[in-house]
């Protein structure tokens, strides 16, 4: 019999695979269910619920993988949102990433890692985006997702942390 940890196509690269499709699917899926349901369904962060499950339940360079093309995959199917925005939002999920293992890794703890790396990279983005509104290379509100439905996904996600950290189903 073959090792399955030798074979090109182990059980975590399917799994790996699996999710990415899942979640492009998703990504894909999500302008048509706004205008199905006729609500702003990406106030929820579809991205970074994604890239949580991804930090959580797949690899850490698969997370990495999903926060560099899952925002630019959303503007390659609707263009939406901008090129630029698109940028930032990519570069708001790479610093998630970075960040929550950096501070897992300081605090012991994945929960308090998740929750301060999404304020970190949420006040870095903001910061970034009041430059580019500023210097007019970027356009709307500063604030466009309302910030008590933000504090909502923060916990939400940091309680996903912690329940799913509890269970010590963790692929990290």
């Amino acid at each position: 019999m073959e090792n399955i940890s030798t074979h090109p196509l182990s059980i975590v690269k399917v799994r790996n695979i699996v999710f990415d499709l899942m979640a492009l699917i998703a990504i894909y899926l999500i302008p048509s269910i706004s205008h199905l349901v006729s609500l702003p369904v990406y106030y929820i962060e579809p991205i970074r619920i994604m890239l949580i499950l991804a930090l959580l339940h797949t690899s850490r360079k698969n997370a990495y993988v999903l926060a560099l093309t899952l925002p630019v995959f959303s503007f390659l199917i609707s263009a939406h949102p901008s090129l630029v925005k698109t940028s930032l939002i990519t570069g708001e999920l790479l610093l998630n990433v970075w960040l929550f293992f950096f501070l897992s890794g300081k605090f012991s703890n994945k929960v308090l890692g998740m929750f301060s790396s999404i304020i970190v990279s949420k006040l870095m983005y903001y910061l970034i985006k009041l430059l580019l509104i500023n210097t007019a290379l970027m356009g709307g509100d500063l604030i466009s997702t309302p910030v008590y439905i933000q504090v909502i996904m923060l916990f939400v996600l940091s309680g996903y942390v912690y329940f799913m950290s509890s269970r010590k189903q963790l692929y990290l």
